[in-house]
């Protein structure tokens, strides 16, 4: 691959390869990518993101897994006006990058097998043969997220051991976990990567027989986990977005309109991340025996209308419009104010999330006999009727290439609309977009009215 040959592909508005020549696309395709969809390379994914968003032509130097070698390449992207042109030249060919220490090229003592993954925890690197017998494809799983693998569970303290050394960007041992697909119970351990220029990298891991544990009280683990995730990642998080957000807003004076771009993309990673340990947190709660609703009356249509206004801005950035018509008739049902909000949220942002520039994202309330139901509705890609039982279960995304958010929106506010004595539906077909239902209990005094 460091003949000196040049790789060239093209990608369109969305990050969508749409071209590339033989050389990049078998690249491509050993990552697990195709034509067609997003780059499944992460590191030049990164560059042909930053190159459309910042409009310029950005270059660098990247280190990129192929098969059994690092490959040392320079990466020109270059923005157009129907999308990113791609050129990757390979300077350096050189054996694998291999941990040192706990986890070794060859599995330490008591390992079962390896895996690899990098910085986003996609999975870089699989024996093909630990499928064999387990219910899944290891080459298939190739740059997809390393919990499509494993089910990751917390610790006798409430606590993740990955998720923290992800953090701090350190090596972790004992983090017990699922193999998907009936594989059974194990506990991996790794060595944090780190690339030539000391940047942390990902994971090299050991996948090791589960550990015994003696077991620990459920509302022990509870009582420690919201306090772990505040120290160990939402502290640090909330520092980062705070400076990246000083930064962006230049109160120290005016600096290049580069960085400020760049302090925005940092600022919006956080709160992502943010995102996710809010999700782990209410996931924390609603899975207790013991979790409750306030039931009051709540508005449908005042409640829809603050969530339609959060989402104001970002839907004039991507060109969608909300249409909340309809929504100045009072219709109260029976919940608890904050956690509608948070349902109606979420499906309003995945919604906007995958509807097309130019579409619609219709906002209705209606009765339903004994029921007040809340309709998002949208002109997205659709979901096919085999998929949509998955899309609420826990961490499920139906294509985890695409962007979106951490696969657990769905399940919690579906545990929230049933803890309140209501459901969630959903109406969808391929190429008709989706209908979202949240239908709580109608207020006995608006039932007797009707």
């Amino acid at each position: 691959m460091t003949d000196g040959r040049l790789l060239t592909a093209r990608f369109d508005q969305h990050d969508r390869l749409i071209a590339a020549d033989p050389d990049f696309a078998a690249l491509n395709e050993r990552a697990g990518g195709a034509v067609g969809e997003l780059l499944a390379i992460p590191q030049l994914a990164t560059v042909v993101r930053l190159a459309r968003r910042l409009r310029i032509l950005v270059q660098r130097t990247v280190v990129i897994a192929d098969a059994e070698a690092d490959l040392e390449c320079w990466v020109r992207a270059n923005p157009g006006s129907d999308g990113v042109s791609l050129s990757v030249s390979p300077m350096r060919e050189r054996p694998a990058w291999r941990a040192t220490g706990s986890v070794h090229a060859a599995p330490p003592p008591g390992a079962l097998w390896l895996w690899e993954a990098d910085a986003t925890l996609r999975l870089t690197r699989l024996p093909s043969e630990i499928g064999d017998g387990r219910g899944f494809d290891a080459p298939s799983l190739i740059g997809k997220p390393l919990t499509d693998l494993f089910t990751l569970q917390p610790d006798a303290a409430g606590g993740m051991p990955l998720l923290e050394a992800l953090a701090m960007q350190r090596d972790f041992d004992r983090q017990a976990a699922v193999i998907r697909n009936g594989g059974g119970s194990v506990t991996l351990a790794a060595t944090a990567r780190r690339n030539a220029a000391g940047v942390f990298a990902g994971f090299v891991g050991g996948v090791f027989p589960a550990e015994a544990t003696k077991a620990t009280p459920a509302e022990d683990v509870a009582a420690t986990f919201n306090t772990r995730l505040d120290g160990i990642l939402r502290a640090p998080l909330t520092r980062i977005i705070a400076s990246a957000d000083s930064i962006n807003a230049a109160e120290d004076g005016p600096i290049d309109p580069h960085y400020v771009d760049y302090a925005a993309d940092i600022a919006s990673a956080g709160r992502h991340l943010i995102g996710l340990v809010d999700d782990l947190a209410d996931i924390e709660a609603v899975e207790r025996d013991d979790f409750t609703i306030l039931t009051e009356p709540v508005d449908l249509a005042d409640v829809m209308r603050r969530a339609a206004g959060l989402f104001a801005v970002r839907a004039a950035d991507a060109g969608v419009t909300l249409d909340t018509q309809g929504l100045d008739a009072p219709l109260v049902a029976s919940g608890e104010f904050r956690r509608v909000l948070q349902i109606l949220v979420n499906l309003i942002g995945n919604a906007l999330r995958y509807s097309p520039r130019g579409g619609t994202v219709w906002l209705r309330i209606q009765r339903d006999g004994a029921r007040a139901v809340a309709i998002v509705a949208d002109q997205g890609k659709g979901i096919a009727p085999e998929d949509q039982a998955r899309v609420f279960e826990k961490f499920a995304r139906v294509d985890p290439r695409e962007p979106g958010g951490s696969g657990l929106g769905l399940y919690i506010s579906r545990r929230l609309a049933r803890a309140m004595g209501g459901a969630i539906e959903l109406d969808s077909a391929p190429g008709e977009g989706a209908r979202f239902m949240l239908a709580l209990p109608l207020v006995p005094a608006t039932v007797t009215a009707r």
